[in-house]
């Protein structure tokens, strides 16, 4: 089976893709899993370290040739405030549950958690149910990569910018998609995501 053995960072690359995959949070924070893309391509995921990838980047298989990374909708909350200070203040709030939370423009977006929509809408917010693909910010969790110029075992690196923006040019409508089967270890993450049920999950992990 080919490997996918580097990353390029988020859209830091021009060749055209041979194929995509549709990766909810928790399955693009992974070191070696096989994976199956929208148009069939089997391959390994086998990198040095587990990577926070990010709707855009690309897999670099052996041969050179490139896997786009797409971000899957999730069930999410966004969270408004009534003003810059108020969301801070919010935010704080998440941030002191190490929450993993996406900065929008003019919102906060977590996971869907009941307990924590009550608790913020005690704290003044409006909350308002979607489904959009999550990018939360890295912060001391996620691992930077950097773009080398070889891709045999290289490990890519690019600094990890703001998450208030949504990648969607691909619309998510790539309709039956193989699961892939986890082969290794998930990233290590002080988050407790045992609560969550994601709808659009396309790896399982086998322990």
């Amino acid at each position: 089976m080919i490997r996918a053995t580097a990353v390029i960072g988020q859209y830091n690359w021009i060749e055209a893709a041979i194929d995509t995959v549709v990766l909810d949070f928790d399955d693009r924070h992974r070191r070696r899993m096989v994976m199956t893309g929208t148009r069939g391509l089997e391959f390994l995921l086998d990198l040095e370290n587990a990577v926070a990838l990010r709707g855009g980047d690309a897999l670099v298989l052996e041969d050179g040739r490139r896997v786009e990374v797409v971000a899957a909708p999730e069930p999410l909350i966004e969270i408004r405030g009534t003003d810059p200070g108020h969301l801070v203040r919010l935010a704080w709030h998440l941030g002191n549950r190490h929450l993993p939370t996406q900065i929008m423009a003019k919102g906060l977006r977590i996971r869907r958690d009941h307990v924590i929509e009550e608790m913020v809408k005690g704290l003044g917010a409006r909350v308002i149910e979607i489904e959009a693909p999550f990018d939360p910010e890295g912060g001391a969790y996620a691992p930077a990569h950097q773009s080398h110029a070889h891709h045999d075992h290289a490990h890519h690196d690019h600094g990890h910018r703001s998450c208030s923006h949504d990648h969607d040019h691909h619309g998510h409508a790539h309709g039956k998609h193989d699961h892939g089967h986890v082969h290794d270890e998930h990233c290590g993450h002080d988050h407790d995501h045992g609560h969550h049920h994601h709808g659009h999950s396309h790896a399982h992990g086998h322990k």
